[in-house]
């Protein structure tokens, strides 16, 4: 079942995030960013600010009352942002994240959005080629992988951001 997360889901939603990208976990599926990040992906706290967030919605994957995958969605000039989308490692290639890549096209028809779109890093290629697969096609557009917080990740190469977007 795909629904809306709550306050009450942030520490979860951090476990399942951080098992997802980083550390040993993450080996586990093909989403796994260790390689080339060190450090966290996100934080219960940053999880809950986010689901506070006015035009901001993380929706969760939830089997047997144990949420397996999430989004977040975030609505910005007439488009439907796309992140964090995430699959618990050992249910990677399973057919949920399709799941939620579709419920998000969805609600962005709701939102009467143009396109959906997100940033991916660059060197991300079975990631990227996971999106074109699915409609998504790179814009041209890059951004810097900036974050000033070392909670949320320590690149260990140089990384950018590449922009994919899906017009509806």
């Amino acid at each position: 079942m795909i629904t809306p997360a709550v306050i009450a889901d942030a520490p979860e939603l951090d476990k399942l995030v951080n098992s997802a990208y980083r550390g040993d976990s993450s080996r586990q599926g093909w989403t796994t960013e260790a390689d080339i990040l060190d450090g966290t992906r996100t934080d219960a706290a940053a999880i809950a600010e986010l689901i506070q967030t006015p035009g901001t919605t993380i929706l969760k994957y939830v089997e047997e009352n144990e949420i397996l995958a999430c989004v977040e969605l975030k609505k910005e000039d007439g488009k439907l942002y796309l992140g964090m989308l995430t699959v618990k490692p050992k249910l990677q290639g399973k057919g949920i994240g399709k799941l939620l890549l579709k419920e998000a096209e969805e609600e962005a028809k709701r939102q009467n959005c143009t396109s959906i779109f997100m940033t991916v890093i660059s060197v991300r290629k079975e990631l990227i080629d996971w999106y074109v697969r699915h409609g998504y096609t790179p814009t041209g557009e890059k951004k810097p992988f900036a974050f000033n917080d070392p909670r949320f990740g320590q690149p260990k190469q140089p990384l950018e951001f590449i922009v994919l977007e899906k017009k509806l």
